[in-house]
Parts: structure tokens; C-alpha cells; sequence
């Protein structure tokens, strides 16, 4: 189909965008800290943890997704490496990964939510 034009992003994933542009560095939000602000921003259908998960996932490539994390704390599942490479880079505050036992290998460092977490402070709503 030449000359045709990409689909419209959705709304609830250009909302979800838009929220995660404003996380700064070295800060988090859980997936359902996001739903919880779209939801309380305005009047409009919103969705819950997973469909900002979705939204990231299908079209999170061109913002900072992985400031959007699981609320436990554990880097994204096949985008570990990744993910860490930008924590380490911005100083986001992290802490080691619980070890199951003994003979498990060491996991990968976890985020420290208590630390890490934005209040949403500073951002200012873009109009």
C-alpha cells in the first residue's frame, strides 16, 4: 500500500507517552502509578497496569520505557541488560536481587522503589 499513511496512534497510548516523556531521569513510575495519573487527569476512558504495559510495548520505542517499571522492582524480563545499562547511566537507585538460595546464581540488581519513585513533582502539564 503505497502512499498510505501510518495508523493514528490510539489516545490511552499517546496519554501513556506522554506521562512517561515526563518521568525524569534517574526516576521511576510503576506501570500502575501511570494508569493510576491517567485516571486521574481527566474524564477519559482508562485502562489499568496492563494496557500501559501494552501501550509501551507497541509503541514506547521513541520514549524513556524503561522508567516505567513492574512494581516489584525487577527489571523488565528480556530487556534486563538494557534497562540496567540506562539505571546505571542516569543513577537510578537500585539494590541487590534476592537470591533464592544458596546455589542460585546472582539475579540481576532490582530497583529501589523507595527510592527511585517520582512523586510527579515538576511536571508540569503541557496544554
Amino acid at each position: 500500500m503505497q502512499g498510505s499513511e501510518p495508523p493514528a496512534l490510539p489516545d490511552y497510548a499517546e496519554r501513556v507517552l506522554e506521562v512517561t516523556e515526563r518521568i525524569p531521569p534517574g526516576r521511576v513510575l510503576t506501570y500502575g502509578d501511570v494508569a493510576e495519573w491517567l485516571a486521574g487527569e481527566s474524564d477519559r476512558p482508562s485502562g489499568g497496569p496492563r494496557q500501559v504495559g501494552r501501550a509501551l510495548a507497541l509503541y514506547g520505542g521513541g520514549v524513556p520505557w524503561w522508567r516505567v517499571v513492574r512494581a516489584d522492582g525487577v527489571p523488565l524480563p528480556g530487556r534486563e541488560a538494557r534497562a540496567l545499562e540506562r539505571y546505571r547511566t542516569e543513577g537510578t537507585p537500585l539494590r541487590r536481587g534476592r537470591t533464592p538460595s544458596r546455589d542460585a546464581p546472582e539475579p540481576p540488581p532490582r530497583l529501589d522503589l523507595r527510592r527511585a519513585r517520582w512523586d510527579g513533582s515538576g511536571a508540569a502539564a503541557e496544554d
